[in-house]
């Protein structure tokens, strides 16, 4: 899972990572964006543009973040 979306995005859900997304990875869900893992080219053009800075590339992803991990995994 090259990058995943955490809590800053849950109801904000601005959609300028899917504006930017070159693979249309991006999927809205009920509170928040998900990324998959199966279509993503782990490219950062979605981390760039976020502006709550909720992407990380899933190996930094903040320890108090990591259960976004599972929750990014389990919607698809």
């Amino acid at each position: 899972m090259p990058f995943v979306i955490t809590s800053p995005c849950e109801n904000e859900k601005n959609s300028a990572c899917v504006d930017v997304c070159p693979v249309d990875c991006i999927e809205e869900g009920e509170d928040m964006f998900y990324i998959d893992p199966d279509i993503c080219i782990d490219c950062g053009a979605c981390e760039t543009v976020c502006p709550v800075e909720a992407i990380y590339p899933d190996d930094e992803v903040p320890e108090q973040e990591a259960k976004y991990i599972e929750i990014n995994r389990n919607f698809f």
